[in-house]
């Protein structure tokens, strides 16, 4: 489009955006002739005219079709859809190539309290972080995937004084492995009913940040232990965090002292009521007075906002990074957008790089509140991963799997329905906005759902798997012998389109490339989602109106089989990407 428009009209004219887009009247249509008819002072049909005769697309395009006040509609060639469906069956990529500007990105996500359970509230940044860090890694940057952990602060001064109380060895120390969230509360109650224990909290947390070797090593003891629990819940939810992956507050303890220093020096941070305060522009609060980002409480103490200035530094001087995402609650939009303005005042985030928090919205009860228990507590991740194990055994019960499967692989398959189903639910809602848990519908098989996808690619190996068997019957071999042929041979032969439903099918599977860059530059998973039921959908109908094993020739089965493989290869790339797990058999 770019060299018709020069040609047509000169080069003053080839900064152009050719406006190409989707199209229900055609594959595509092209808008440019409406903002060059206003710039060249013509009738856009005329203009769009011109362009279509210019334009060289018969290797590729049906010949352009111009329609309305100037729309130019493009029609590509059924071969060419083939052509590119066959050439990705081949490639492990699916058609996307590297980046060719690859990037240092740092992804901030999952991020919960050492010594506290997580709870459904770091179900969304684990698993929205997870999607966002393993696309933009197969798109071909190189990620670094942070767990920003509370590992620091008041806290630890009460879970250390209050370990101490019961003893290291004592059954109430042993709630650190069975039940954090109540030798938390434990600790907590005596902080703020008895002010003996508090002040000892205090004192211990004072021995804490001056590097007291005892203190540090109960310290320790504390993380040790959290991140077992961690190593099993990220297990579970089949995400791909590790230990290494755990850089928490105490990472940066030593930095903080000398971040606060630089913007004292650089006029940036002033004192204020006693706390040191930066004032970044165009940040004002009431009656229009510049809003505060505390960096150095009033006690001198430190907290998130000089932790995550510090973590700006280590992230852009030690990781050389272009770009850090922050999968983080929305209610925190403020105290970023905050922090990132301040660290660039001081120079610490160079022209160029990319800073942006990716919100995520809350997860919400039925009546439209924040998710809580009946006690009124917030749903731990665990017991609600179990449920949704618990949940999908059950509808496989209901439909009598077990006279298919043997018990350990009924197990698996409803484990990996379960947590499918709670990460589908959650990724398929654009992440910004808060969503309705709802057992029913997220582990319905039907519509936008983890189990109706992962059935998807279950019924096409089960199309492969019946002719495999078809094959063994007439050659008289066994079934097993030729376990794979069918699809093998399909591969091999590639793509050919006699139908409708064939050629959607394969236009929107051509689109998988597209859609895991723009998901890398948007960081929005529910799109992929969107896209992978379409997919799914469009297959559907191509399944119910064009015979595959009983197609009316073996060519034409065996192209509708090298269809069935395509599908299969994006919509199983795709789960995977969004670390849904996907089943042999269902």
């Amino acid at each position: 489009m770019h060299d018709a428009i020069v040609a047509s009209f000169g080069p003053d004219y080839g900064d152009a955006d050719p406006l190409i887009r989707p199209s229900s009247f055609a594959d595509f249509q092209a808008n440019v002739a409406l903002p060059l008819g206003k710039r060249l002072r013509r009738p856009p049909r005329e203009v769009a005219a011109e362009l279509a005769a210019r334009l060289d697309v018969a290797d590729i395009c049906a010949d352009p079709e111009v329609s309305g006040p100037g729309f130019i509609n493009l029609t590509l060639r059924d071969d060419w859809i083939a052509a590119q469906a066959s050439r990705m069956l081949g490639d492990p990529r699916l058609g996307l190539e590297l980046t060719g500007h690859p990037q240092t990105v740092v992804v901030e996500y999952s991020s919960p309290n050492v010594a506290k359970e997580m709870h459904v509230g770091h179900l969304r940044t684990t698993i929205v972080g997870d999607a966002i860090a393993s696309v933009l890694e197969f798109a071909g940057h190189r990620v670094i995937r942070d767990n920003h952990v509370g590992d620091w602060g008041t806290p630890f001064g009460m879970l250390i004084e209050h370990l101490l109380d019961v003893g290291e060895e004592s059954a109430d120390a042993e709630l650190l492995t069975t039940d954090p969230n109540a030798f938390y509360q434990a600790a907590r109650y005596k902080f703020d009913n008895d002010p003996a224990f508090t002040e000892r909290a205090r004192s211990r947390l004072v021995r804490l940040q001056a590097g007291d070797q005892d203190t540090l090593a109960i310290w320790q003891r504390l993380v040790d232990i959290s991140r077992g629990y961690l190593h099993q819940v990220y297990t579970r939810l089949r995400v791909s965090l590790t230990d290494d992956d755990i850089r928490g507050e105490s990472f940066y303890n030593d930095l903080l002292a000398d971040t606060v220093a630089i913007l004292v020096e650089r006029g940036i941070a002033t004192e204020s009521e006693g706390a040191l305060c930066a004032f970044p522009s165009g940040f004002t609060g009431r009656e229009g007075k510049p809003l505060p980002l505390i960096i150095r409480k009033s006690d001198g103490g430190y907290n998130y906002a000089t932790t995550d200035l510090a973590a700006i530094r280590y992230r852009v001087d030690k990781l050389s990074c272009d770009r850090a995402v922050y999968v983080v609650g929305s209610e925190q939009a403020l105290h970023f957008q905050m922090v990132f303005a301040v660290a660039r005042e001081a120079g610490w985030i160079p022209d160029g790089a990319r800073f942006e928090h990716a919100q995520i919205g809350m997860v919400l009860g039925e009546d439209g509140n924040r998710l809580k228990t009946r006690e009124g507590e917030t749903p731990k991740l665990a017991g609600l991963l179990t449920e949704g194990i618990d949940r999908a055994r059950g509808i496989l019960d209901e439909v009598d799997a077990a006279s298919r499967f043997g018990p350990a692989e009924l197990d698996a398959v409803a484990e990996a329905v379960g947590i499918g189903a709670v990460k589908y639910a959650d990724l398929s809602t654009a992440r910004e906005s808060a969503y309705l848990f709802d057992w029913d519908r997220m582990i319905s098989f039907r519509g936008n759902t983890g189990p109706y996808l992962q059935y998807a690619t279950a019924r096409i190996r089960s199309i492969f798997r019946r002719a495999d068997a078809g094959a063994a019957g007439v050659a008289g071999a066994q079934e097993d012998e030729l376990a794979g042929a069918a699809e093998a041979a399909a591969r091999a032969v590639g793509v050919t389109l006699t139908a409708a439903p064939e050629r959607a099918l394969a236009l929107r599977l051509l689109s998988f490339g597209a859609m895991v860059t723009q998901l890398g530059e948007t960081a929005e998973p529910h799109r992929m989602c969107a896209y992978l039921f379409e997919v799914a959908s469009l297959f559907t109908t191509f399944y119910e109106e064009c015979p595959v094993l009983k197609a009316e020739s073996e060519s034409l089965r065996v192209s509708r089989l090298a269809l069935c493989a395509l599908t299969l290869d994006v919509l199983a790339r795709g789960l995977g990407l969004l670390g849904v797990p996907v089943p042999e058999r269902m």
